[in-house]
């Protein structure tokens, strides 16, 4: 076969080349668009779990857990969930401290976002708690309760619940009450789930 024989059909292959993209292109961006909706959910949590509303939605998933009793997935779910919290809030703070200074509003910003997911870290922490003692496991539950007070501070809302939760697991046997000074108010910020405030009964559920 002569070389200008074997020129020739890579010339006409170049030369329709375009023409073949110019067809097919259009097919895949229609495949593209009537994906399904469950697929471009399943993609869009994968993006968005280290993230305030990735928290959360384990957070909510743990809810009905619980409410459900289904407390070895309550805790794999609230286990998620404040190491998701405890990221973003370590994330938060190394931006405020790289931004303090430098901008104010940018680095006060991003303190607010660590201390906000923070305190979603520690609600998730004694929920998490709870259900341990549901699941008659205190010895679980101890650690994560000295990890709240210490972030917490013992005068604060959920670090008095947390002591008294360790009062009541038999791990402290002197009760914590504040001075005149104190805030005597436990606090009524905290959204614990309330199926699980007495893990110590039968049926944990209220």
């Amino acid at each position: 076969m002569s070389r200008l024989n074997i020129i020739n059909p890579i010339v006409t292959y170049l030369l329709f080349l375009p023409l073949t993209i110019g067809a097919i292109a259009p097919k895949i961006a229609q495949a593209q668009e009537s994906a399904s909706p469950e697929a471009a959910n399943v993609a869009s949590k994968s993006v968005s779990i280290l993230s305030l509303e990735g928290g959360q939605n384990l957070l909510q998933e743990a809810d009905a857990a619980i409410d459900a009793q289904q407390f070895d997935v309550a805790a794999n779910k609230l286990q998620k969930a404040r190491q998701v919290f405890n990221q973003l809030s370590n994330f938060y703070l190394q931006l405020f401290n790289s931004f303090s200074g430098l901008d104010n509003r940018v680095a006060e910003s991003q303190r607010k976002k660590a201390l906000e997911t923070g305190q979603l870290r520690d609600k998730a922490t004694y929920q998490l708690a709870l259900v341990h003692r549901a699941q008659n496991k205190p010895e679980l539950s101890v650690p994560l309760l000295i990890q709240i007070i210490g972030s917490q501070s013992p005068t604060s809302g959920l670090g008095k619940k947390a002591y008294q939760q360790l009062n009541e697991i038999g791990f402290v046997d002197e009760p914590f009450t504040e001075d005149d000074t104190g805030n005597s108010n436990p606090g009524n910020s905290e959204n614990i789930n309330p199926n699980i405030s007495n893990p110590n009964s039968d049926n944990p559920k209220k």
